[in-house]
């Protein structure tokens, strides 16, 4: 049986949370994008010994994406949008957490929680990135080769997305013509 909870943050909850990531931000201010990736992976790999709820798990694939995002070169994540990345994994590398991790069934409670308040502020990029590696698997899966093989950027994934747009758009036109639906007016259709 499975049940819904559904938390309600107040500015004041939410106010607490963002503190708690300034904190560590600060704590961890002299690390280098490498050592806050390092970190958040250590975390995963703690997860990954422990049973955890699927709300928790769910969430730490964010951080997987998170991770995976910062260090794609074939994405090209901006700059700005990298640093936001990495402000969002520093929390992970903090050696203090809210709930201690080692706390059977809540030790990941407060991350989980901090995850989901950063999945949602990365929202955009996170699904981009989705996209994207979605896109890239495809056409190594077309081309009948390895993914990590095929360094393929995110100016031919958005030229790809240019060119299928403009081939739906053909193929919506033409079939309103053959069906009669519509016909064009003031020019000629050849």
């Amino acid at each position: 049986m499975s049940m819904d909870i559904c938390i309600t943050l107040s500015d004041a909850d939410l106010k607490l949370f963002v503190d708690g990531m300034n904190g560590a931000q600060k704590k961890v201010d002299h690390l280098d994008a490498v050592s806050i990736i390092g970190a958040a992976r250590n975390l995963l790999e703690i997860a990954n010994t422990r049973e955890l709820p699927d709300f928790v798990a769910t969430r730490f694939r964010h951080v997987e994406a998170m991770i995976a995002m910062v260090e794609d070169a074939g994405f090209g994540l901006p700059d700005q949008d990298r640093d936001n990345v990495l402000a969002a994994l520093t929390y992970f590398a903090s050696p203090e957490d809210i709930i201690p991790d080692k706390m059977p069934v809540l030790g990941f409670l407060d991350d989980a929680l901090m995850i989901e308040l950063c999945a949602r502020e990365l929202q955009h990029e996170i699904e981009a990135y989705t996209k994207f590696r979605t896109w890239r698997d495809n056409e190594a899966s077309r081309r009948g080769v390895n993914a990590s093989e095929l360094m393929l950027t995110r100016v031919e994934w958005a030229e790809t997305r240019r060119i299928e747009s403009i081939e739906r758009m053909h193929r919506c036109r033409h079939e309103s013509y053959v069906s009669g639906k519509w016909a064009p007016v003031l020019f000629q259709v050849r």
